[in-house]
């Protein structure tokens, strides 16, 4: 990786690097990790480059929707910091509302008020209410979900969290 990086930009690096007294040894091993590492990925093929790339997001927590509720973290982090990203990690923040069954007689004002939320057309809605048990609104938060619920209760529907 340092061959691709110009000579002069090369030469102020190490100076910079000299020039901080208290960080050289430590700027020193780390460059040269750096430089063993980048000179190894760059002599993988790019097939091989593609799984590690795969491989090192799958080490660091990413999956497909960002990063992991757990996050990178250190493996020198302190036990109450690994304590707090367990509790982040046991709340739910994203919530989907499940229209269970509902009686016949009040069908018509539970897809009124599906469409309400939904911004579906009627004929949407409508499909929608007599799929039943479905999910009639996914990933919202806590306090939307229960307002929908309790409008769905009082029409008559039975609902529940997910």
């Amino acid at each position: 990786m340092m061959a691709r990086i110009a000579p002069k930009s090369l030469s102020i690096l190490r100076s910079l690097s000299r020039s901080t007294s208290n960080f050289c040894t430590l700027t020193e091993n780390r460059s040269e990790k750096l430089e063993r590492i980048a000179d190894e990925i760059l002599s993988l093929t790019k097939l091989e480059r593609n799984d590690y790339a795969v491989l090192l997001r799958y080490k660091m927590g990413f999956n497909n929707y960002g990063p992991s509720v757990t996050g990178l973290g250190s493996s020198s982090s302190s036990g109450a910091a690994a304590a707090a990203s367990e509790t982040k990690a046991a709340e739910k923040v994203v919530f989907d509302v499940k229209l269970e069954k509902f009686d016949a007689a009040s069908k018509i004002k539970i897809i009124k008020e599906v469409r309400a939320f939904t911004d579906l057309g009627l004929k949407e809605a409508k499909d929608l209410v007599e799929k039943a048990p479905t999910v009639v609104k996914k990933g919202i938060t806590k306090d939307e979900a229960e307002a929908i619920m309790a409008k769905l209760k009082d029409l008559g529907a039975t609902v529940v969290l997910e």
